[in-house]
């Protein structure tokens, strides 16, 4: 048997030093739980980075990666294929939008997010094309949408970047419209903003931009990557805000861990001509199968309700927590995304101790910890992590 050491040695010599990995080489997952090669199990509360939204190897999901992979696999969007008129069918019909199209992952929903909105701006806002985007937002790894994050550390190592891109703070509406001028043509935010620190605006503020953006004839877009498919308790984010979109980009929990984006639009943001944009796998059959059944087993089982419950049942037990240790100084979420903050950069400590106790976290920075996991989890697992974080917190900082 291959050990965890001889995998992390092949790791280091065939890959590209680009992430700092948790040392646990992960082998098998069921549900809320994950296993690694040495047979030690954790509770994931990552879910492979809010990702694995109806659970680790659902059956669902399986059974129609399994049968569509004896189907039929890949054909390109020369020809239509029943996998991606279903999924295309079931987003549009149970959401505000009109219009997708479907890609490979969440960059390339934001790219083509902004490609679209860019050709709004040409054909009905005399050439418009500057969007407006939040500070510690993060839009993705292309080099548009690194330009689209407001956090400079991403930009400056690759600069010269595209240009066209105004950040302005998050949850500040006056901001917005302050750097509002003839060639903006969109504004683009996370209803939550995730990677930036678990953020969460008030609903007045997004009313406001939906409002500025009518105005103004520019569009709103809300980057969904993270916050869709049920993660803050509704099944798109913007519902938990009453806020509709003119554009939203999924991705993430869309495919039930099977790699998938896509953007919606409403009919009167579709500006696209045939041969504006393409994509030689986007809509691929397999991939459609598992999102169309990943998303199908969110909506039939009321998935997003139980996020809702869970996550304040999580937010609960974790200011439970903070009141027990002094050095956490915020506890913040809605849904099933959190953030625990500290006084000081413990999370060098905090994660590989709560990984001694069984639950995987996200690092999310150096005095912050994030919590994304299953929209599946129930109170029993929830009780079990808390009992597991609260070990992990002793321990590190014994």
């Amino acid at each position: 048997m291959t050990t965890s050491e001889q995998w992390k040695e092949l790791e280091s010599k065939y890959y590209m030093f680009l992430v700092r990995r948790q040392p646990m080489v992960l082998e098998r997952g069921e549900g809320a739980r994950v296993w690694d090669v040495d047979g030690k199990e954790y509770l994931d509360f990552t879910s492979g980075w809010a990702v694995n939204n109806a659970g680790h190897c659902n059956e669902a999901v399986a059974d129609a990666i399994a049968e569509q992979a004896r189907t039929l696999v890949q054909t390109s969007n020369q020809f239509y294929t029943i996998p991606q008129l279903k999924l295309a069918e079931i987003l549009v019909e149970n959401s505000c939008l009109d219009k997708i199209f479907i890609c490979n992952s969440g960059a390339e929903a934001n790219e083509g997010a902004i490609k679209l909105a860019k050709k709004y701006g040409k054909k009905n806002k005399d050439g418009a094309y500057e969007i407006i985007t939040a500070l510690n937002s993060f839009h993705g790894r292309t080099m548009m949408n690194v330009s689209a994050t407001g956090q400079p550390h991403y930009q400056e190592l690759f600069e010269p970047i595209p240009t066209g891109f105004t950040h302005v703070p998050y949850n500040d509406l006056a901001a917005i419209k302050n750097a509002t001028n003839d060639n903006t043509v969109a504004v683009m935010i996370e209803p939550v903003q995730g990677e930036g620190g678990v953020n969460i605006p008030s609903i007045e503020y997004l009313r406001g931009v939906r409002e500025w953006c009518d105005d103004n004839n520019m569009l709103l877009i809300f980057d969904e990557v993270q916050t869709g498919l049920g993660r803050l308790g509704t099944l798109f984010g913007y519902e938990s805000f009453g806020v509709e979109p003119d554009i939203m980009s999924l991705a993430k929990g869309l495919g039930g861990g099977v790699p998938i984006g896509a953007f919606l639009a409403k009919d009167s943001a579709c500006a696209f001509d045939p041969g504006d944009h393409g994509s030689t796998f986007g809509g691929n059959p397999l991939t459609c199968a598992a999102a169309h059944a990943s998303t199908k087993y969110l909506i039939d089982n009321n998935v997003a309700e139980n996020s809702a419950k869970m996550g304040e049942y999580l937010g609960e037990g974790l200011k439970r927590l903070q009141a027990d240790y002094e050095f956490i100084t915020d506890v913040r979420g809605m849904g099933l995304i959190w953030a625990v903050e500290f006084d000081s950069e413990l999370t060098p400590e905090v994660i590989p101790a709560c990984n001694e106790a069984g639950i995987l976290l996200n690092p999310m920075r150096p005095n912050a910890i994030r919590l994304m996991p299953v929209l599946t989890i129930t109170k029993e697992e929830i009780d079990e992590a808390l009992a597991r974080l609260n070990e992990g917190l002793k321990n590190a900082t014994s």
